[in-house]
């Protein structure tokens, strides 16, 4: 262990590694995940919506994407150093009620500065919820199940977007956006007793310091997986973040069969989640780069083959199953270079992957205000292409060293 962390005492976890009682607490922590990334990305397929209901433009509404990505990038490091000796189980419970509270609110503001307040409380949410409950399968289950329950838990963030996000978007035109944001509510209400019911009181048992990030900071592999996450995270919600507005002014297609891209997306992004968790182990460099350049391609030619409903379909399928890939493959470089910080290594990959986000709706925001839909989609492509060069550089940098090594 470094010296910038610590052990405080704490129980024998073995009586919390009951399987039932364990593999229910890895549920609901996977259920709490599943219902904060539904709600970070909600407004994706509501963003035309909301707008029409302020009077604003698609820019500006895509502030509702933009501000959870920022306050979660930097709740991520301070909750973690902040409330590193309160039990786990509840700021869990808590950061789930803030939730609730941050929907039940987008849902009756009167004005679009309160959707805007609601999502900074989504923000401080995702940073806090995600740096704790990402690690914690470990104390959960049994060791040799942490591996399964891993996975279960990190399936939440596809799972957002192929049941969440589609659902919401078929609530909202149904009954309306703020209902769908109710039911998100409610959802979240029902996450909290299942915390509370499920997973055991879990005392902090690593207390991570500033040191440890600034450490890690200084790892070529760790810059390395900053700028790829920067690069490809960028690329992908600068465009998707409006993916709707293209759909409708350049697709010309309606909200039913914008649901059913949605969720076509999101299944595809199911199998480039585990297609990319088996290959980013036996080839990083090559399987993150080929993520990037599958995306490049799909937001590239979305302008050209996407004014037919088929092509744009058949893009989207391509398009989320190579963005399905990069959460693990972010996730996989960034424990890698920290093999002896996995807190730490979350946070880092929470605080960047939360920061992009935020970047990647603002600049796309700038791009579709001053532009179109379409010129949003190329200008993510191109981000995707810098990202490819980057990988590209990096395994010949890994190959040349092997190399050296071997003369």
């Amino acid at each position: 262990m470094t010296a910038a962390t610590s052990t405080t005492s704490t129980p024998s976890s073995s009586s919390t590694r009951s399987s039932l009682t364990g593999w229910l607490g890895v549920w609901a922590v996977m259920a709490g995940i599943f219902s904060i990334v539904t709600t970070e990305i909600l407004p994706i397929g509501l963003l035309t919506s909301v707008g029409s209901a302020f009077g604003i433009s698609d820019g500006e509404a895509g502030l509702m994407m933009t501000l959870p990505g920022i306050l979660a990038a930097v709740c991520a490091p301070v909750v973690t150093v902040a409330t590193a000796r309160i039990d786990r189980r509840l700021m869990l419970c808590a950061f789930i009620v803030l939730l609730a509270l941050a929907n039940f609110l987008a849902a009756a503001a009167s004005a679009y500065w309160l959707v805007l307040v609601s999502r900074v409380m989504v923000g401080v949410t995702i940073g806090g919820f995600w740096s704790i409950g990402a690690g914690l399968a470990e104390r959960l289950v049994p060791p040799e199940s942490v591996g399964r329950a891993t996975a279960v838990i990190f399936s939440a963030v596809p799972l957002g977007s192929v049941l969440g996000v589609p659902a919401g978007t078929f609530i909202g035109s149904l009954a309306g956006w703020r209902t769908a944001f109710t039911c998100m509510g409610i959802l979240a209400i029902g996450v909290f007793v299942m915390l509370a019911l499920t997973v055991p009181s879990l005392p902090a048992v690593q207390v991570t310091g500033p040191d440890v990030l600034r450490g890690m900071l200084r790892s070529v592999g760790t810059r390395f997986a900053l700028l790829m996450t920067f690069l490809v995270v960028l690329a992908h919600f600068a465009a998707y973040t409006y993916v709707t507005p293209f759909l409708e002014e350049v697709t010309h297609v309606g909200p039913g069969v914008i649901t059913v891209c949605l969720l076509v997306y999101g299944v595809a992004g199911i199998a480039g989640n585990f297609m990319g968790g088996a290959m980013v182990v036996r080839r990083p460099a090559a399987t993150f780069g080929t993520v990037a350049g599958v995306l490049a391609c799909a937001t590239l030619l979305l302008p050209v083959l996407g004014r037919w409903e088929v092509g744009a379909i058949a893009l989207l399928v391509v398009w989320g199953a190579a963005y399905g890939a990069v959460p693990v493959c972010s996730q996989a470089w960034f424990s890698a270079s920290a093999p002896y910080a996995p807190e730490a290594a979350s946070v880092l990959f929470t605080a960047s992957f939360q920061a992009t986000i935020s970047v990647g709706a603002l600049a796309g925001g700038a791009v579709v205000d001053r532009t179109s839909p379409a010129t949003v989609m190329a200008f993510g492509g191109s981000v995707a292409v810098l990202a490819v060069l980057t990988a590209c550089a990096r395994r010949s940098a890994l190959l040349g060293a092997g190399a050296g090594r071997r003369r």
